[in-house]
């Protein structure tokens, strides 16, 4: 089957949002619930419509709160749907699952979500250590967490490609520019200079505060459907134009910067040849950025620029307000908030709908409505990632 043939046969109908940030006292299931009661209500459809629950990812509880499976989702929100799940590793299946069970016409609408109180509970990444004991050998090399992992490539990405903070701090302003649009986003009030990057300390060289993103308390969720039946909803249908899906099953310490192979490399590969499309035709890209590094990389492993010219390639002229290829309009999760591979591709469709408010493209100065928007999601240590070309259909 050519890949061509599955171009614009689903789209996103719907997005949900909550509070974010801070927000105490709420369980990491009443993120959950409420995201995808909000998403389900966006797309003009009713409980009863929903054949398919995916949930983005587990994780943990934390701050004494309970565990959440799909069932707990699924049961408090009041669905019976044919299929429910849950990823517990960072696989980053539920595109693929999500596009399988429609395109098998098992389902009809698919609700993907994520949510979580890890700011008010204090979530870490540090699974190289139990109650002061390690959990396995990397711990004796300081490699004690998700961070120190992205570390490590970022530090040979320097050595091999002459990258470094004077081109993360491009991305890290690019996108609390973006944020200070954006009155939802957690550093909405607060401005960033060169001054202020350069001066947040270390948490794990060569990554300064800024370079990593913030957790935060809240949930988002979307709606997943057939073109066909999205253009007789509410919001204009966001066509899936394009998407690819790929992991890279190593180690991190064993993954080679700038890999012509790498999961971004030949999921992004699979969503151009579906999409009939290159990187000259992007007109917007929103990103995984869990780290400022991984902008650089994803956007490498994409084809917007060869390795080696990133100095040149990343500036916030470019990707910030007002630039010829706006980056993570929304703030990202380094500005706006963590619900990983959603907050991407929520601000993605938002942006699409025409929905963005102060940071709306072709509203604000300088900028044109956008006609095709790429996303990325990012899982594990750059070892897999899905990739979506976005565009808004009539």
């Amino acid at each position: 089957m050519k890949l061509s043939k599955l171009s614009n046969r689903f789209a996103i109908a719907g997005v949900g949002y909550t509070p974010q940030g801070k927000v105490p006292g709420r369980s990491a299931a009443s993120f959950y619930v409420e995201a995808a009661a909000n998403a389900i209500k966006d797309a003009g459809l009713k409980k009863t419509d929903i054949d398919a629950l995916i949930l983005y990812r587990h994780f943990d509880p934390v701050g004494g709160d309970v565990d959440v499976s799909a069932f707990t989702v699924a049961e408090q929100l009041g669905v019976r749907p044919f299929t429910i799940s849950q990823e517990t590793y960072c696989t980053r299946t539920w595109l693929t699952h999500a596009i399988g069970l429609l395109a098998t016409g098992l389902c009809r609408n698919v609700v993907v979500v994520y949510g979580d109180n890890a700011r008010s509970g204090r979530r870490t990444f540090v699974k190289e250590l139990s109650n002061g004991s390690a959990t396995d050998d990397l711990a004796a090399y300081g490699d004690l967490s998700t961070l120190a992992k992205y570390a490590m490539l970022a530090q040979r990405a320097m050595y091999e490609y002459n990258t470094g903070p004077e081109v993360w701090k491009e991305i890290a302003i690019a996108q609390r520019q973006w944020a200070n649009l954006n009155p939802i986003a957690g550093m909405y009030s607060k401005v960033l200079d060169d001054e202020g990057y350069f001066s947040a300390e270390y948490v794990a060289e060569p990554f300064r505060l800024l370079d990593a993103t913030p957790t935060s308390d809240g949930g988002r969720a979307i709606v997943l459907t057939t073109a066909e039946r999205a253009r007789d909803l509410p919001n204009p249908p966001i066509l899936i134009t394009g998407f690819g899906q790929a992991s890279a099953p190593e180690s991190p310490f064993r993954l080679k910067v700038n890999d012509e192979k790498s999961a971004a490399a030949v999921a992004s590969k699979q969503a151009f040849e579906m999409a009939g499309m290159t990187p000259k035709d992007i007109d917007v890209c929103e990103l995984y950025d869990c780290f400022t590094y991984t902008v650089e990389s994803t956007l490498c492993d994409y084809g917007f620029f060869k390795p080696g010219e990133s100095r040149d390639w990343i500036t916030r002229e470019r990707i910030g307000p007002g630039g010829s290829l706006p980056v993570n309009t929304s703030g990202g999760m380094l500005s706006e908030a963590y619900f990983m591979g959603l907050t991407p591709i929520a601000e993605g469709v938002m942006q699409l709908m025409g929905r963005c408010g102060d940071r709306q493209l072709g509203t604000l100065k300088g900028t044109v409505m956008p006609k095709t928007i790429m996303c990325s999601d990012n899982g594990g240590v750059f070892q897999s990632h899905c990739s979506l070309i976005l565009q808004r259909g009539g």
